[in-house]
């Protein structure tokens, strides 16, 4: 573990983070990738799109995915911010995951279209972001990320 937190730094977490989260948000939007893509509605439980095959979206699930993917691209130029998004997102998450274990999946409630697969998902990047973000903010900076230090 130790080995990994020296290759990666919070910016570069970050940065993944937010990549992956685009690329989640774009794959929302390509049928074949997305099966059932016809019965994508805005928003709302009713859409029986999903991400290949297993992760529920709508329009509206997968702009925030986008959204909060290019926020993470714009953190990654900063370690604070670089915190800030890991941390505090996560925690958005962990939030989101206690509403999507709480609501009834098919009532109305469920306007972004969560699923259980979606659930776990969230738990896990719950895991993820924190985790990276407490760990990684323990470190010093790496000599090469000094000069966007901020």
């Amino acid at each position: 573990m130790r080995s990994l937190v020296r290759i990666i730094s919070l910016q570069t977490a970050a940065l993944l983070f937010g990549a992956g989260f685009v690329a989640i948000g774009v794959l929302g939007f390509v049928p074949g990738i997305t099966t059932d893509y016809d019965t994508m509605t805005f928003a709302g439980h009713d859409s029986e799109a999903r991400v290949l095959g297993l992760f529920q979206v709508n329009v509206l699930h997968s702009l925030v995915h986008l959204l909060f993917g290019v926020a993470g691209l714009a953190a990654a130029r900063s370690r604070d911010a670089s915190r800030l998004y890991l941390v505090g997102g996560g925690a958005l998450y962990l939030l989101l995951w206690i509403y999507g274990v709480a609501i009834d999946l098919d009532g109305s409630a469920n306007f972004v279209a969560l699923n259980e697969a979606v659930n776990w998902l969230h738990l896990l990047t719950v895991v993820g972001m924190v985790g990276g973000g407490v760990l990684l903010s323990r470190t010093p900076p790496r000599p090469d990320a000094v000069a966007t230090e901020g």
